[in-house]
């Protein structure tokens, strides 16, 4: 994370928050929806800035996430191509 964009400036975002707000309490229920939402906000992950693949990453690893209460396979999927395009820009030091 650069000075530059400190994370709670991140995920300040106007539209940010709006998303993160229609996924309140519908995750465990809704996670096809919510995982679709989130791909909503991303567009492709190749062309996803930086910033926003930070915001979804950061959300999809959190509490509810790592404890388990909260899984999908959409999830795991998500996580993984976000890790994938990550782990790509770094190696072509975009990141």
């Amino acid at each position: 994370m650069s000075d530059k964009n400190p994370k709670n400036l991140l995920v300040n975002s106007s539209e940010w928050q709006t998303v993160r707000k229609s996924l309140l309490g519908q995750l465990k229920g809704r996670s096809s929806w919510c995982c679709s939402q989130l791909k909503k906000y991303l567009g492709s992950v190749s062309s996803a800035s930086n910033d926003e693949i930070k915001v979804v990453q950061n959300y999809l690893t959190g509490t509810g996430f790592r404890t388990g209460r909260i899984k999908h396979s959409c999830i795991v999927k998500l996580r993984t191509q976000l890790s994938s395009e990550i782990k790509k820009r770094k190696a072509q030091k975009k990141w």
